[in-house]
């Protein structure tokens, strides 16, 4: 190879050399646009935001009432429901006055699979045609700490009351991005021993104990945001 051959050899790789940093850094850049639009106050809230006192409605497109159940000792089951409506009311000043109250379309039942959510909806378990809604009465909140709190309730299920208590943990408030509606909202989980509703079906190659996971959105009351303003 000539001297001319090999400099001109040599230019060429290290054109495709520069080419390549630049492609990587126009990458990068573009990555960090993105991330520093998605991270602006647009988007952003302030997860130790105090949430402000009011009545909310649950947001019925961001609530979820999740559960699991152990099935034989080989996996757990997870499912949840589809239609959950409630509202709970939010005392800033003192966290031990607020309460919340919801009910659950029991037929809405969802584990992934069609002819197991059918005998969940029959009589071994939810007797959904003769007990179509299950709901949650709060009767307690006892703050745990600056963010946390165990709400104790009333179950109403197949026509028995028991108590139910949940750990409850604040995770931000504010004004909804998009919405401009002021949102608050929470993560809770919990146990209850299905039998003592009467649900006995499997016990105990099905699992008796039920352990919950929820998040919920409420979504402020107008009239008390006109108070609030």
């Amino acid at each position: 190879m000539t001297r001319h051959h090999a400099r001109a050899k040599a230019a060429q790789n290290d054109t495709r050399t520069r080419t390549a940093i630049m492609t990587a850094t126009a990458i990068l850049a573009a990555i960090a646009l993105l991330w520093a639009a998605f991270a602006s106050p647009a988007f952003a809230q302030d997860a130790d935001a105090v949430a402000e006192s009011g009545t909310f409605t649950i947001d019925e497109s961001h609530v979820h009432a999740a559960f699991k159940v152990s099935h034989l000792g080989f996996s757990d089951t997870i499912g949840g429901f589809d239609k959950i409506s409630g509202s709970f009311t939010l005392n800033a000043e003192d966290l031990a006055a607020s309460s919340v109250s919801v009910t659950i379309d029991t037929a809405s039942i969802d584990s992934g699979w069609d002819a197991r959510d059918e005998h969940l909806r029959g009589d071994d378990f939810f007797k959904t045609e003769e007990f179509p809604e299950m709901t949650f009465v709060s009767t307690s909140v006892e703050p745990t700490g600056e963010m946390s709190a165990t709400v104790t309730g009333d179950l109403t299920l197949l026509g028995q009351t028991h108590p139910v208590t949940l750990d409850v943990t604040f995770n931000q408030a504010g004004a909804h991005p998009f919405s401009g509606k002021y949102v608050a909202g929470f993560s809770a989980s919990g146990t209850l021993d299905r039998t003592q509703w009467g649900m006995e079906y499997g016990v105990p190659a099905i699992g008796k104990d039920i352990d919950l996971m929820i998040q919920v959105e409420g979504i402020r009351e107008e009239a008390d945001a006109a108070e609030e303003g």
